[in-house]
């Protein structure tokens, strides 16, 4: 914890004391949560950024879409458009919001929209012709309004809510009592090899109740880096020379993948907008080199630099074990939620 932090410690006892208050009001009904007849995944965490929302709502896309119809509900943090937007073919990063445009980009067989008023954004999706029959809601923990009927919690391995603290002292979006709502409690971009005994030792500092599920999962990278024109494997651009670039909150694994002695690193805050000067960096830095990007950094660099030196490696949230569990905890959620409908 730096200096600057420390000092902000009475804003951190002060912004948990507010938070607490307003999940109070809502755990007591003072305040409404909206129920919908239709199963609702929430899908987030208690800090910010850099937990890995993306590859899990994913991973719940490949596993839902094949048999139902599946939609996402986001924000659309930073995107450059208001109220609610339902993707098309006209949309792109600047209307939805890089995360979104991903999964529109990469999923064609279910609906993307984005809403800052997540009951809103529901209501519009339940009122279209051609409606979804499940909602994954991304990052929407602390969105009391809507009451899921599942809530997934994440938290980076290495980064636990359990050992963070309040804004702006630490990075937590409220008190890690706040855990005691989800019903699966995701540890995140662990090692593959980790242990038994340390999973044992994370689950008894996460301190969750008998009936919440905890799983461990970890970042599975592509054999394969994408262009819009052009694929090639991983092991043969190791030792090219190469630009790599992120913007995203915890670019360390990326780069620590893919990077050689001879490569070049860029780093540039999460969700950033690239602009004019930063294109003129990338192509001055690059000098000709091919260009690396994470998946949702590509959706707002393609077009701007060329289609033959721009490449992008997906990533994909894998479990370290039982896996066949978590898939059935999704399975009979949505199963009964539909039948009881």
């Amino acid at each position: 914890m730096n200096l600057l932090r420390k000092i902000l410690f009475p804003f951190a006892i002060l912004y948990g004391f507010i938070t607490s208050i307003r999940n109070f009001i809502f755990d007591k009904g003072i305040l409404k949560s909206y129920s919908f007849d239709i199963p609702i995944i929430a899908v987030g965490n208690l800090s910010v950024g850099g937990t890995g929302k993306t590859p899990q709502i994913e991973y719940l896309i490949r596993w839902l879409s094949p048999k139902y119809k599946v939609a996402t509900l986001s924000r659309g943090y930073k995107r450059q458009s208001k109220g609610f937007v339902l993707a098309d073919t006209t949309s792109n990063a600047e209307i939805l919001g890089d995360e979104p445009f991903q999964f529109y980009k990469k999923f064609n067989n279910i609906q993307v929209a984005v809403d800052a008023d997540r009951k809103n954004g529901i209501e519009q999706l339940l009122s279209l012709t051609n409606k979804p029959e499940v909602i994954l809601l991304d990052d929407a923990f602390q969105h009391r309004r809507v009451k899921a009927g599942l809530y997934i919690l994440l938290t980076s391995y290495g980064d636990l809510y359990s050992d963070d603290f309040m804004l702006p002292t630490g990075n937590l979006r409220e008190s890690k009592s706040g855990a005691k709502r989800a019903n699966v409690v995701i540890v995140t971009k662990c090692p593959d090899t980790l242990s038994l005994e340390e999973q044992n030792k994370i689950k008894t500092n996460l301190k969750l109740t008998s009936t919440q599920e905890l799983y461990f999962s970890y970042i599975d990278y592509d054999e394969f880096i994408y262009s819009d024109i052009k694929t090639m494997n991983v092991e043969e651009v190791m030792n090219v020379d190469k630009l790599l670039l992120a913007g995203i909150a915890k670019p360390e694994p990326f780069f620590g993948y893919l990077q050689q002695e001879n490569d070049v690193c860029l780093r540039y805050p999460d969700h950033h907008h690239f602009t004019e000067v930063d294109i003129i960096e990338i192509e001055k830095k690059s000098q000709n080199k091919l260009i690396i990007t994470t998946e949702k950094d590509f959706v707002r660099l393609k077009g701007r630099i060329p289609n033959e030196q721009l490449f992008y490696l997906p990533i994909r949230s894998s479990f370290l074990f039982r896996s066949e569990n978590f898939d059935k905890t999704i399975t009979n959620y949505v199963g009964t939620s539909t039948r009881n409908r």
